[in-house]
């Protein structure tokens, strides 16, 4: 649906975006992570025709983004950080007024309104007043507003910033179901909002691409060790002997006690009678192990890996911001 080749973006001899390629497919929800200044919106805006580029060439759903702008533009829906809302209007008169923004050419108009409405989850509040809601409301109303007309690609930009984790949970689950449906990049800051509904990650960094796959797949990426975690019942100096005694454990540290119970956390290279051994051996010195589990390596540390990696290859390089 998506396709990117050399997108440049430049502010003077400064690179915003520095000839970065990707596609994004039919159905997929994409995940744009990056922190603040990385290329994220500016990237979003260029796919919008809302921002001119430099160089390279974008299509959406095999349209040119400046030689067919406008069919672009009704192949998308686009929620900015902050939505453009009339705060003084009614949630239905302006979702009303979109539709005709939209110059969509329908017959079912009020039918169409209300399934937006519903998709979003919002018909308890539609004949409110836009200013009166709360930023979640406001949020969806934004949201629906990027729907009117069923666009097959969704742009979103820090889509539940600012909200509570009500809120959140929420958006998150309003997003995946149109993931169903729709082709979806979601730019966010925020690792595990990326983690919680994208299939695939861009990491972006200084208009730079860092990394491109599944979560699951980034961790091996950067060749982290597995890490464990065990909760020992008994003497913590004796349980840290023990497990420093291994071949393939490193880096043991006790991270919390309870009632004489030691929670350790250390990297791991443990087959499944490594881990058999470990647990007779614990029992041989009358420890019981009161649970024993896998750590798996989060989004943070991964996107902070590989950004810290791609800084020291470019040798701290301020040039691209």
């Amino acid at each position: 649906m998506i396709t990117i080749s050399n997108l440049t973006k430049k502010y003077g001899d400064k690179y915003a975006l520095d000839h970065i390629s990707f596609d994004v497919k039919k159905g997929e929800i994409l995940g744009f992570l990056g922190p603040n200044g990385a290329g994220k919106s500016t990237t979003m805006n260029i796919i919008t025709g809302y921002t001119a580029y430099t160089d390279g060439t974008v299509n959406v759903d095999g349209y040119d983004i400046v030689e067919n702008p406008v069919e672009v533009k009704k192949r998308i829906g686009y929620l900015p950080e902050i939505p453009p809302l009339y705060l003084d209007m009614l949630v239905w008169d302006y979702l009303d007024f979109v539709y005709d923004l939209k110059k969509i050419k329908t017959d079912n108009r009020k039918e169409h309104i209300q399934n937006v409405i519903d998709t979003v989850k919002i018909d308890d509040v539609k004949k409110r007043k836009i200013g009166n809601l709360s930023k979640g409301y406001r949020q969806r109303v934004g949201l629906a507003g990027a729907l009117i007309g069923n666009p097959p690609v969704l742009i979103l930009d820090e889509p539940t910033v600012g909200l509570d984790p009500k809120q959140i949970i929420e958006m998150r689950s309003v997003i995946k179901e149109l993931g169903k449906e729709k082709t979806i990049i979601l730019s966010s800051h925020i690792l595990s909002e990326i983690s919680a509904v994208c299939n695939r990650v861009i990491i972006i960094n200084k208009g730079k691409f860092v990394a491109e796959d599944t979560p699951s797949n980034l961790s091996a990426m950067i060749g982290t060790s597995h890490k464990m975690s065990v909760s020992v019942s008994g003497d913590r100096e004796k349980a840290e002997e023990i497990l420093n005694s291994f071949d393939g454990i490193s880096n043991v540290v006790c991270v919390s006690s309870s009632a004489g119970t030691y929670n350790f956390e250390f990297d791991a290279r443990l087959d499944e009678d490594d881990k058999k051994r470990l647990f007779f051996a614990f029992a041989e010195a009358m420890m019981p192990i009161m649970a024993q589990k896998e750590i798996e390596t989060s989004l943070e540390d991964i996107f902070l890996e590989l950004t810290k990696t791609r800084e020291k290859e470019e040798g701290n390089d301020e040039s691209n911001i």
